[in-house]
């Protein structure tokens, strides 16, 4: 996907701008969850989201989604990771 449309689809569901990340080779961050629902654009490098024990790789443009209270864990790719990112709070019912 491109930046455009991936800005463009954010929009249409409720998403405000999304923001650049970047983390460097042997970035890696343990099992947790947000309380916002994540949704991001790979720009460069690689990236990968470990869910119930199931690791999926993202690279350049490969659009990834975590709902809110999603638990998982992360890791740049060996050239580290470059992504757009955007979050959008869980809505109280």
């Amino acid at each position: 996907m491109d930046v455009s449309t991936f800005q463009a689809q954010l929009l249409a569901e409720g998403y405000p701008t999304p923001v650049s990340v970047s983390q460097p080779a042997g970035y890696r961050m343990d099992e947790h969850a947000h309380d916002f629902d994540a949704c991001a654009l790979i720009t460069a490098g690689e990236f990968s989201i470990t869910v119930q024990g199931e690791c999926r790789r993202y690279g350049v443009g490969d659009v990834f989604r975590l709902p809110a209270g999603t638990l998982h864990s992360e890791s740049a790719g060996e050239d580290g990771v470059q992504y757009l990112a955007c979050r959008r709070s869980k809505v109280q019912a």
